[in-house]
């Protein structure tokens, strides 16, 4: 760990931590915002390289969850686009922010391919930097990464339930941290995080 300009900095191996994912509050308050981060937003949900191939091979079981505009979105732009800063992305519903794997159930929006993986039908969940939200993950240029909260005004009162409810960004996000960084990166985590508080 080391003090600067930036804050606090969590080294665990090549991955640094911002003091933020554990000095913030969060929990989501999915009856408030009904999935809004799947349809708002500048681009679409970021994804890895290796995430594209279960994506469209379990399309089959996702897709007639999907609105048709989604589906049509598919069929025009594949199972990604790259956005304006050149990283690939799910595709977005054309004239709208609306990722193209949404799921509604009158005004909740869900992820189509969760839907699936929960009703036993899919091995992929969903991208990984969903299921991480609100903590964005940036590839450093020496090959580490970088993990930062995203603090957008739509999840204003996931935030605020965080803090009544005394839950930290990394304690929400428990399940993902592990699914992607392993249980000794949580466990470091969690030591870093008894020291910093």
């Amino acid at each position: 760990m080391g003090n600067n300009r930036f804050g606090t900095i969590i080294q665990i191996g090549d991955v640094l931590v911002s003091e933020d994912v554990v000095l913030e509050f969060f929990a989501c308050d999915y009856p408030v915002c009904k999935g809004c981060c799947c349809i708002i937003g500048d681009s679409g949900a970021p994804l890895l390289e290796e995430e594209l191939e279960p994506i469209e091979q379990g399309y089959p079981a996702y897709a007639p969850l999907m609105r048709e505009e989604g589906r049509k979105a598919v069929d025009g732009k594949g199972f990604f686009e790259i956005d304006r800063d050149g990283d690939i992305v799910t595709p977005l519903v054309p004239g709208s922010e609306e990722c193209a794997f949404c799921h509604f159930e009158g005004e909740n929006c869900f992820c189509a391919m969760e839907r699936m993986y929960f009703a036993g039908k899919m091995n992929f969940r969903k991208p990984i930097s969903c299921w991480l939200y609100p903590v964005r993950v940036t590839r450093l240029t020496g090959g580490g990464l970088a993990l930062n909260v995203h603090k957008q005004a739509i999840c204003k009162e996931a935030f605020e339930k965080g803090r009544r409810e005394g839950v930290r960004v990394y304690q929400f996000l428990r399940e993902p941290l592990i699914h992607q960084f392993g249980a000794d990166f949580y466990d470091a985590l969690c030591a870093a995080a008894e020291h910093i508080l």
